[in-house]
């Protein structure tokens, strides 16, 4: 078979701290390019053609390297150690309480600060028959913000011919710990990043979603999404219950919820499909994990100059963070996220890109 695709480093600049920092552009046979960095593993543009042929960036993010410095948003990064909230910065495990930063008022969220989303990995490129991608590395050290054990993660980047992009994790730890890694990239399938996303068409397999509380907390309750705002069983637009009074909608100013996936945990099954009806892009989301965040940008106002000096504002991306369930360690009903010595935290996602 004849190999299609190609994969290119070049030097994107300097940490505050003097790292040099690398971004690496992925390339396939359709088309399909992706600049991935090893600062905090951030996907920094995703080139796709739409049903007529033009090319164009479907997620949104910065121009610079220096832009990243302040990545409030998490723009196409890597997040861990554990993704999405801890309830009142603290958990318990085997006896013991571990403080968090809190960054979301009492939450903690993604980590606090300096998590992995603002870490320079360690960098290898990965050349396959089918696909090519890049390795990522980095040992996160015993206490470093109030995590217990020294972690040491891996997430590979693939990109194949068949216009897929997987996102690979493993971790290991010599102390237990709890782990929830994801990425959060926003999409934006029109490629007009000035646009909003609301009339994207999305479906989610998922026929329960985790209510929260005002502070975005998980209430511990899995609710049935029939007959709700939260019902995307079905294609919908994203805007079509958007602005309904809906007190889950109410809270969150649109869509911050994590979803139930139908699927066997730890089994990759099918997560979501998303459709732009204009430029006829569609995405399909494969994971293994047992939930996803759909987030709707709804912190946007107008403040946040992205790419091209576009200011982003209210819902114009979209994020489905493939994860575990937010503040699991303080809730013993969901699957856990504990990680022991001796074991490997694996989980799979993968992205595919279609007409």
């Amino acid at each position: 078979m004849t190999v299609h695709h190609t994969i290119e480093q070049e030097d994107f600049g300097k940490t505050k701290d003097g790292l040099y920092v690398k971004l690496y552009t992925l390339s396939n046979a359709n088309d399909i390019t992706v600049r991935i960095t090893n600062y905090g593993g951030i996907i920094v543009s995703l080139l796709a053609p739409d049903k007529n042929g033009l090319v164009e960036d479907i997620v949104l993010g910065y121009d610079t390297l220096n832009q990243y410095f302040d990545n409030a948003s998490h723009f196409g990064a890597i997040v861990g150690r554990y993704a999405n909230r801890i309830a009142n910065g603290e958990f318990e495990l085997d006896g013991q309480i571990y403080t968090l930063p809190q960054n979301d008022g009492s939450n903690c969220l993604h980590s606090g600060p300096n998590n992995f989303a603002a870490i320079v990995w360690d960098a290898a490129t990965l050349h396959g028959e089918n696909e090519l991608g890049l390795e990522l590395r980095h040992k996160s050290k015993h206490g470093h913000n109030g995590f217990p054990g020294t972690v040491r993660a891996v997430v590979k980047y693939l990109l194949s011919d068949q216009d897929e992009l997987t996102i690979d994790y493993t971790a290991t730890t010599d102390r237990t710990t709890v782990i929830n890694l994801t990425n959060h990239a926003y999409f934006n399938l029109s490629g007009k990043q000035n646009q909003n996303i609301l009339n994207h068409r999305l479906q989610l397999c998922a026929e329960r979603f985790t209510p929260v509380s005002r502070n975005l907390i998980p209430t511990g309750q899995l609710e049935h999404v029939e007959g709700s705002a939260m019902d995307f069983r079905s294609p919908k637009a994203i805007g079509a219950s958007i602005n309904n009074r809906d007190k889950q909608l109410q809270i969150a100013g649109g869509y911050d919820h994590n979803f139930v996936l139908d699927h066997v945990t730890d089994e990759l099954g099918l997560a979501a499909v998303v459709e732009e009806p204009k430029s006829g892009r569609k995405m399909a989301v494969k994971t293994t994990h047992p939930g996803v965040q759909l987030y709707t940008a709804n912190h946007f106002d107008g403040s946040i100059v992205g790419k091209s000096g576009t200011r982003y504002q209210k819902h114009s991306g979209f994020c489905l963070e493939t994860q575990h369930f937010p503040d699991s360690p303080n809730k013993p009903e969901f699957p856990t996220t504990v990680l022991k010595p001796g074991e490997t935290y694996k989980h799979k996602t993968i992205i595919k890109f279609y007409l």
